[in-house]
């Protein structure tokens, strides 16, 4: 089974960006543990700040894989290329945030990604990540 992650704008900051919000673990570091935790799953992860080149990895991961793990960060509140993106594709993708942007300020409550998502796991810090995998494990 393949499985992309892919992460968002700010994300390559996790350890050190606001760790009362994000927590003081490094993605790098986690993954490393999640490829460890689900050894049967060939995983690819890719991170950017820029959103054409999260669209670019999306439309490549997106009608070969098995699934894709997507944290979109600030662009889920603004983008509607990534939202259109995420429908064209054949590959399913599951949103993750890992804070509660529903506790948060009010203009993270929009989404143009959840409505193109098989579902989104929202506020569980890092640990969305994992139930993600094993959500797209269980519905392969």
């Amino acid at each position: 089974m393949k499985i992309a992650i892919i992460n968002g704008p700010n994300l390559n900051l996790l350890g050190t960006r606001e760790p009362g919000i994000y927590g003081s673990q490094g993605f790098d570091e986690y993954f490393k543990g999640l490829q460890q935790l689900f050894p049967q799953v060939a995983f690819s992860y890719f991170q950017s700040n820029i959103e054409g080149e999260l669209i670019n990895e999306l439309q490549r991961v997106g009608f070969d894989y098995d699934g894709i793990v997507l944290n979109p960060a600030g662009y889920t509140h603004t983008s509607v290329a990534i939202g259109d993106a995420i429908a064209a594709l054949k590959t399913t993708v599951v949103e993750v945030h890992i804070s509660n942007v529903h506790a948060r300020e009010e203009f993270r409550k929009l989404s143009h990604v959840s409505g193109k998502s098989a579902g989104s796991i929202i506020g569980l810090g890092l640990k969305g990540y994992e139930l993600a995998v094993r959500w797209l494990i269980e519905h392969q």
